[in-house]
């Protein structure tokens, strides 16, 4: 902030924040402590979601050790994704701080606004944006992704509508006050159901994706659901000018597309979103007549297993992520276990160059028997940490800005995980 003068929270360009932790001349600081939502619901246990504080500074004598808890203030919210209050978008505007950390309830439909600026190492509890101002004010829940805005302002999307139908919206919250200011959608088309999105205002574009109806796979996943339009298939367009909905791309029935990244490049017209049910990885462009389209690029094989809910296991991508030089492309296989690593230096032909497992549904001594597999010789060994065995597979992924670390954590959604990884919830 001292060399550029007025400069906001964040970097000025994806590469800046990644050289900021290669090169001495600009070197910036290692990560100390990352923050993990933590989910009591479905355990059996009654106490509230709380805001787990990780020390993972290797110089600290609390390495890899919950440095703090902050419990939030009330049961059965089901903590998911997180966001800041601002962020690189606001690098220009120099009365921004990255001080606020924006925690959407999934179920519940509360908003928790948590101030880590006065305290980093022990957050607090700064506001609750109540499911009824949710409700009353957008006929929206079910929210999702958090996202800050250029413009100040904190953009959430939301699966369904208050009674637990499927529908795509945004909640648009006050940067400063966190009031709920109402839609940011505009118009009448709205799509029938949402989950994550990405906005790219070079291209004029904001993309969202489906997962399903919330009120039908918020019990867990039901085979029978399928062939019933009850999980997404569609990456929705938006016009980012005029806050409406143009265009809709289909990557196939059932297929539930949820992450979705555009490559950091900020010229970059092009990106990846993760198809869950389908295993399929779709690169969506933009086409020369200024529409955007998708082709499938990546296709997780599924095994033939016995001993599991189906005869056929698929990979079941949830998290992806893309690293700040557009270099490798990362997912999570929730049901195999394996975390993957592409290079994507040709974004047409992604190449898979890494592949770890960390405990999934196929590892050795367990229930399932992998009778054809296209991929593995055999299957693989269960995963410990300092001897104790991780009963847990890997779901949401963040990368280190360096590149260098990638932190997991293993919760996909608790009914969910209570469903297929009985022993996670213990």
């Amino acid at each position: 902030a001292e060399k550029c003068g007025a400069c906001g929270p964040g970097f000025a360009s994806p590469l800046d924040a990644m050289k900021g932790n290669i090169f001495s001349a600009l070197k910036g600081p290692r990560e100390e402590i990352v923050y993990v939502p933590c989910i009591y619901r479905n355990t059996g246990r009654k106490k509230p979601d709380f805001l787990a504080t990780v020390d993972v500074n290797p110089k600290s004598p609390h390495y890899c050790q919950v440095i703090h808890r902050l419990p939030m203030p009330n049961l059965g919210d089901e903590l998911h994704h997180s966001g800041w209050n601002a962020c690189s978008s606001c690098f220009g505007d120099a009365t921004k701080k990255r001080n606020r950390l924006i925690l959407p309830s999934f179920i519940s439909s509360r908003i928790y606004v948590v101030d880590v600026g006065t305290d980093l190492r022990a957050p607090r509890l700064f506001k609750v944006v109540n499911s009824e101002d949710v409700f009353w004010k957008c006929n929206l829940g079910y929210p999702h992704t958090s996202h800050c805005l250029g413009s100040g302002e904190i953009m959430i999307s939301t699966l369904g509508d208050p009674a637990g139908s499927g529908k795509g919206g945004f909640i648009l919250l006050d940067g400063e006050t966190f009031e709920i200011k109402g839609n940011w959608e505009k118009g009448d088309k709205i799509p029938p159901m949402g989950y994550d999105f990405w906005y790219q205002p070079r291209h004029n574009v904001l993309i969202s994706t489906e997962w399903g109806v919330p009120k039908c796979l918020g019990y867990g996943f039901d085979p029978n659901d399928l062939k019933k339009g009850l999980y997404g298939r569609r990456l929705n367009v938006w016009d980012w000018t005029t806050h409406t909905y143009v265009q809709a791309i289909d990557v196939g029935e059932d297929a539930a597309p949820l992450e979705i990244r555009f490559l950091h490049n900020p010229d970059a017209a092009e990106g990846y979103v993760g198809c869950t049910i389908s295993s399929a990885i779709h690169r969506f462009y933009k086409t020369e007549e200024g529409n955007w389209a998708a082709e499938k690029v990546i296709q997780v094989p599924s095994k033939k297993v016995e001993g599991w809910l189906l005869p056929d296991m698929p990979g079941f991508i949830t998290d992806i992520l893309i690293s700040l030089d557009d270099r490798f492309l990362y997912f999570s296989n929730w049901l195999h276990g394996a975390l993957r690593q592409y290079d994507i230096s040709n974004t047409r032909k992604p190449k898979l160059v890494g592949q770890v497992f960390v405990g999934g549904s196929i590892t050795k001594g367990g229930p399932v028997t992998v009778r054809r597999d296209e991929e593995l010789q055999s299957q693989p060994d269960p995963f410990f940490i300092k001897g104790k065995r991780v009963r847990g597979r890997p779901q949401m992924i963040q990368l280190s800005l360096d590149g260098k670390r990638l932190y997991v954590t293993t919760s996909l959604y608790s009914a969910w995980d209570r469903q297929f990884y009985p022993d996670l919830i213990k």
